[in-house]
């Protein structure tokens, strides 16, 4: 194949994994010069504790910290302005973010604030930040965001009730330590959700047109892996192989759609999450089939390929037959780990649509996806997305 399209691949990130990598902490600590933490966290992993199995070696290697778990489901910019108050009164010249992606995003944000002037808002955009975080240490507990090497923080702004997007290669933490040993206790229904939004990052980065090479490989590889993981990481959350596969899986498809970007599933999903309090998870969930639906005709070789991936035999199948049959893959893909929801039960009504579109319109993810859509397509997706009737919504 020649490939004439001029592309960057870039991840600053050091990657730890593997059962018992959480030891590691202490060592990497010291390597980049810490001498007091702040671990980043949310209360349900300080209950679960988890959060103590970060404490043990920091303690047995006297390495002192402090701990900042004032983080929401949905984060606000507010945790970021406690968070970088905590962590300028302790003196802290490391952060530690351990949880999902809203205490990884939240922790990535004050490792930002620790280094640079103004407030976080100032920053809203691509490639804002002036200066290098302080050094940042991402600890995943779930296996969807792939925020531990991306450099997207998400940060909720509750007044405006908008979503603010940071993005900065200096956002990138300098270490991930990605250990599945600390995802068994995530239940059922957010380990689907989650492994939805991992599985949406490798698919929409795979058929968008900024697709590449490198990243390409990466989202194949993610989607391979969740189509193989996923059920048994919900119905079996106790089975590490599983449990490893998944948190892989996340993390590899976070390196494909962190130089690549998404498509209309997370385009939309920022207004639906901002106003509507939707787990980001569940609402890519929920529109990733009808996004594909309406992209399929943008790239049906890969929508084929993608079909093929998650089990179905295209071998006697027209391309666009089996581009189609991808839908109906990943709609028993969710319907086998649970995910019922429609956008409807979230209490999103036909007259919402025109500001929910309106702002989805404006994300960086519109221009590189597959198909051009017009509001009213958007539109379209959303009340396909609205009801377990889909075929009188999406047009071609």
């Amino acid at each position: 194949m020649i490939f004439d399209k001029f592309f960057r691949y870039e991840i600053p990130t050091a990657i730890e994994f593997g059962n018992g990598a959480i030891n590691s902490l202490p060592e990497h600590v010291r390597e980049l010069g810490g001498r007091k933490v702040l671990i980043v966290c949310d209360q349900g992993v300080l209950h679960a504790g988890v959060v103590a199995k970060l404490e043990e070696p920091l303690k047995s290697n006297q390495i002192p910290y402090e701990i900042f778990s004032e983080i929401e489901a949905d984060p606000a910019i507010d945790s970021v302005d406690k968070g970088l108050k905590l962590g300028k009164e302790e003196e802290c010249d490391v952060v530690v973010g351990v949880g999902g992606g809203s205490s990884l995003d939240t922790a990535k944000a004050i490792g930002l604030m620790l280094n640079n002037p103004g407030h976080i808002r100032d920053y809203v955009g691509i490639n804002m930040v002036p200066n290098p975080s302080v050094p940042v240490i991402a600890v995943p507990t779930t296996a969807g965001t792939g925020s531990e090497i991306t450099i997207w923080s998400v940060l909720s702004d509750k007044e405006a009730k908008v979503k603010l997007s940071v993005g900065s290669v200096y956002n990138c933490p300098n270490v991930a330590i990605a250990d599945a040993e600390l995802t068994t206790s995530l239940p059922p229904h957010i380990t689907a959700a989650t492994g939805m939004d991992a599985l949406t990052h490798a698919l929409e980065s795979y058929v968008n047109k900024a697709t590449q090479p490198i990243s390409e490989g990466l989202s194949v590889q993610a989607m391979k892996m969740i189509s193989e993981h996923l059920r048994m990481a919900v119905v079996q959350g106790e089975n590490l192989e599983a449990r490893s596969n998944m948190l892989l899986a996340s993390l590899i498809a976070a390196m494909a759609f962190n130089s690549t970007r998404l498509g209309l599933a997370h385009a939309l999903a920022i207004p639906l999450g901002a106003h509507f309090k939707i787990p980001h998870g569940t609402v890519n969930a929920i529109l990733l089939p009808e996004v594909m639906q309406f992209n399929v005709i943008g790239n049906p070789k890969k929508f084929a390929e993608i079909a093929s991936i998650f089990g179905v035999d295209t071998y006697s199948l027209t391309e666009r037959e089996a581009a189609e049959k991808s839908v109906e893959a990943i709609r028993q893909l969710k319907d086998d780990i649970g995910i019922h929801q429609t956008l409807s039960d979230f209490g999103v009504k036909e007259e919402h649509l025109d500001f929910i579109v309106e702002e989805a319109m404006l994300s960086g993810n519109v221009p590189v996806n597959p198909r051009k859509p017009t509001l009213e397509d958007l539109k379209n997706i959303c009340r396909a997305a609205m009801t377990e009737e889909k075929e009188s919504y999406i047009t071609l």
